[in-house]
């Protein structure tokens, strides 16, 4: 088990840390089981559940651990979790067949998918904003979203392959947090706002802590469907300069803005995973009305949690490579101003 999993099964008197045994819960609790409770988020839900009182918890890992006991609920949130999926080195797909004939065996009857708004797919021409109903189109270049479209698909599978059996999907956008705002999330934050030829795309930002009463409404109420998670709104490219307190927009040719555009990218932050670019050219702005009509309500603007979660200096978040790459670009460009100058002066001299 995990290090913040509960007693090994099977050992005599083991109990939950809310003091209920292994194997027995009462009529009027909510058995629920978490994957991927180690992270930000889901730190934040179970948290939020144990506190409720109407909820018996446990946590399990993508693969590594069993689910053990019977239950209600299964929460799903290590595939949507990026940072944790690079860490391990693996796909957002791998560990999920084995965890739904996990829940399967021990009697849940609904699942709730962290996904993402990212499964849209950044197009120009998207329509703003974007419904439950819009079919999914991941950019092709992005694995990490094409591989979310799947996961979906897995648990949607499951759904129709039992009776009596329900699902919730949520599709966050960029969700972030003093505490939580993931190296993808914060590339993405980073992008926005940063072009230099034409006008950017506005964008939603939004905070964990609302991330997770959606999750936990989506358990206690077994929401049956897809739900877009966003705040009111969205904020505006301008908006975005401004909280990220950069000059004003330099106008240049359309040549010179791409190559000026591309190095910034390449440098604001590390590691960045390949196919992103799209997501911080075209809109994929959410409609967040559905989850608003089952009584979930936003508490934190775009503008708040963008400047909670993006509060750390773009150059500490460089990776070594990264620092190595601009020393010696540096370090060339110093070269060189040294010998024009050498030039220059001998030049002075020779007249």
């Amino acid at each position: 088990m995990s290090a913040t999993s509960l007693d090994e099964p099977g050992s005599a008197g083991s109990r939950h840390s809310d003091g209920l045994p292994l194997n027995e819960s009462t009529s009027d609790v909510i058995r629920v089981v978490v994957s991927g409770g180690q992270w930000p988020l889901g730190r934040r839900v179970i948290e939020i559940l144990k506190a409720d009182g109407g909820f018996e918890v446990r946590e399990v890992n993508q693969s590594t651990d069993v689910i053990d006991a019977s239950l209600d609920v299964f929460i799903h949130l290590a595939s949507g979790d990026h940072d944790a999926l690079v860490e391990r080195r693996r796909s957002a797909v791998i560990g999920t067949p084995e965890l739904l004939q996990a829940a399967t065996v021990q009697g849940a009857k609904h699942i709730v998918l962290l996904s993402s708004a990212m499964v849209y797919g950044a197009w120009p021409n998207n329509p703003i904003p974007l419904t439950e109903d819009t079919a999914l189109r991941p950019d092709f270049g992005f694995a990490f979203a094409r591989q979310l479209a799947t996961v979906e698909q897995l648990v949607d599978d499951w759904r129709v392959s039992g009776d009596d059996r329900s699902t919730t999907v949520l599709r966050p956008v960029l969700a972030m947090a003093a505490d939580g705002a993931s190296s993808l999330v914060r590339a993405l934050a980073a992008g926005m706002g940063g072009r230099l030829g034409e006008d950017d795309v506005p964008a939603q930002f939004l905070h964990l802590d609302d991330l997770a009463e959606a999750v936990v409404l989506a358990t206690r109420k077994k929401l049956n469907g897809v739900y877009n998670v966003a705040p009111d709104g969205f904020v505006h490219s301008a908006r975005v300069r401004s909280l990220w307190g950069m000059a004003p927009r330099l106008r240049l040719p359309d040549r010179m803005s791409e190559i000026v555009s591309d190095l910034r990218w390449r440098f604001q932050r590390g590691p960045i995973p390949p196919g992103l670019r799209p997501y911080v050219r075209s809109t994929w702005l959410v409609s967040n009305g559905r989850l608003r009509a089952e009584g979930w309500t936003p508490t934190v603007t775009n503008e708040q949690a963008f400047v909670e979660g993006t509060d750390v200096k773009w150059w500490t978040m460089l990776t070594p490579k990264r620092k190595q790459e601009i020393a010696l670009g540096a370090m060339v460009t110093g070269i060189f101003v040294a010998v024009i100058t050498v030039l220059v002066a001998a030049r002075k001299y020779r007249r």
